[in-house]
């Protein structure tokens, strides 16, 4: 056996997750799959095995390993992989277009490409001098990838265990330096809020290289629990995990949980259903509320990829008390609202700003946004919130995406629900566009249900006993689908371009 040097010059580290519990649950379903189970032991067999093929090919502690694949095992498999070779992951996007693919592996300064067989057309345009690329799912069920297995025996918390490349909003994508103390710190906050059971099984049918899936990979091994992982997202599939399989536990975006009510009919769902996170953007409250009608134990989630996923989740328990509500902060983080130069009273409408262990320590190579980005310890998240006398939190909107119509304050997530309100309206987004007289007014995209009609002029006066008149969209287009990343959230800079 041998061990993977450590790189971090911090002294606080701890014995390695994965060989942890290899020794505690050895027979634990550690990870179950379309295309097999597999075991604590067996991770941690195979792993290892990976680890070594890593280091003979020149993979070493610190160097960063792009990976491009929506095979779930596969996936699962190398990150575990690279954390025993002790080099960096940085999960590309496979909905990217290849140019930037390519720039993503440049800027992390990527040696080599992992992928699926799906994406092997990808990771041949993409390899060049400085990128080399393997097709690991092809390894999937060969024995002996390597003859040498690469063990570590501890990990050092301020080591970077992945970069997170950010949606980019403005200008270039950068990558969230997320390190082992901030994966560790969001699974003992996340459990600390949802609680953990013995034999628990967290499906996520969201791809692996957001960070929500990568997150409970990563704290399924810390807790000792099972990862559940779909490639794709069926509601059948998802409906069947939960209905038949015993699934506790799921992390959804908000489309996500609409097309599953959509399916789902009048049929509850079952006790064994403990919580089902919903994060990426907020949730409509009219999909809320059909959840509750179904009994589901929705949690409302707030988050971003810099704190590593959860910020603050509001427990089932409370959902018809704080309807609308993101929660109170995971025990490990702090939260605060910062209006006009100072922190903000309760009630107060302000910028969310965040510390704690689960923050991110910066962004790769750029020390520029990273300084930009912070207020000492604090985080600014450019996201726009208030928290109430009781400390529960409220997301309103992207501070990028307010719009501000003849002084007034327009948050384009209010006006969304209205029209959610709908009967008619399956989906809504609504951006701002230029007005000579009122500087921004609101438009809105709609998607319709299935077989629906209603025109433009209803949905409006529909908004009008709803909504403040300068909040109602003064255009209302109707189209198939609204633009959305990998994640589920909506890309209104994507709207704001179709106007």
């Amino acid at each position: 056996m041998v061990s993977a040097m450590e790189t971090a010059t911090s002294t606080l580290s701890l014995p390695d997750w994965l060989g942890r519990r290899a020794s505690t649950h050895a027979d634990t379903e550690a990870l179950r799959h379309a295309q097999g189970t597999w075991t604590y032991r067996d991770l941690y067999e195979r792993a290892g095995e990976l680890a070594g093929a890593l280091a003979e090919r020149g993979v070493r502690p610190g160097d960063r390993v792009a990976v491009l694949m929506r095979h779930g095992l596969a996936y699962a498999w190398v990150a575990h992989a690279l954390i025993q070779v002790g080099a960096i992951l940085v999960p590309i996007n496979t909905r990217l277009a290849l140019p930037e693919m390519a720039w993503i592996a440049e800027d992390a300064e990527a040696k080599w490409l992992l992928h699926d067989d799906a994406h092997d057309p990808a990771a041949r345009a993409l390899c060049s001098d400085g990128l080399r690329a393997w097709n690991v799912e092809r390894e999937l069920d060969r024995d002996g990838v390597s003859s040498a297995r690469l063990y570590r025996d501890r990990i050092a918390l301020d080591d970077v265990q992945v970069l997170i490349y950010t949606s980019g909003t403005t200008g270039r994508p950068k990558g969230a330096m997320l390190t082992y103390g901030n994966q560790w710190w969001s699974a003992v906050g996340s459990a600390l809020q949802l609680g953990v059971l013995p034999g628990d099984q967290w499906l996520v049918p969201m791809p692996l290289f957001h960070v929500g899936g990568l997150a409970v990979l990563m704290r399924s091994v810390i807790n000792g629990t099972t990862a559940v992982i779909h490639d794709q997202f069926r509601p059948e599939d998802v409906h069947r995990a939960i209905d038949e399989e015993g699934v506790q536990l799921l992390s959804v975006v908000p489309t996500m949980l609409q097309r599953m009510l959509d399916v789902r009919g009048d049929k509850p769902y079952p006790p064994s259903l403990r919580c089902v996170l919903v994060g990426g953007s907020a949730a409509p409250q009219p999909i809320l509320e059909r959840c509750l009608a179904l009994r589901m134990p929705v949690a409302q989630s707030y988050g971003l990829s810099e704190a590593n996923s959860q910020v603050a989740t509001l427990r089932p328990v409370d959902a018809l008390r704080k309807l609308g509500s993101s929660g109170k902060p995971l025990m490990p983080t702090e939260v605060a609202i910062w209006a006009d130069g100072q922190p903000a009273p309760a009630g107060v409408v302000g910028e969310i700003i965040v510390r704690g262990p689960t923050i991110t320590r910066g962004y790769w190579r750029r020390p520029d946004a990273t300084a930009e980005a912070f207020m000492g310890e604090w985080f600014r998240t450019g996201d726009i919130g208030y928290l109430d006398d009781e400390g529960y939190l409220y997301v309103l909107d992207r501070r990028t995406d307010l719009i501000v119509s003849g002084g007034e304050n327009v948050y384009p997530a209010e006006v969304e629900a209205v029209l959610h309100a709908h009967p008619a309206v399956r989906e809504a987004g609504v951006v701002g566009r230029p007005d000579a007289e009122w500087g921004q007014v609101p438009v809105a995209f709609v998607v319709l249900r299935a077989g629906a009609q209603v025109a433009a002029e209803e949905l409006q006066a529909f908004c009008v006993q709803r909504l403040a008149k300068y909040k109602v969209p003064r255009d209302i287009r109707f189209v198939q689908s609204l633009p959305r990343n990998a994640g589920g959230k909506l890309l209104r800079r994507t709207l704001r371009a179709w106007l």
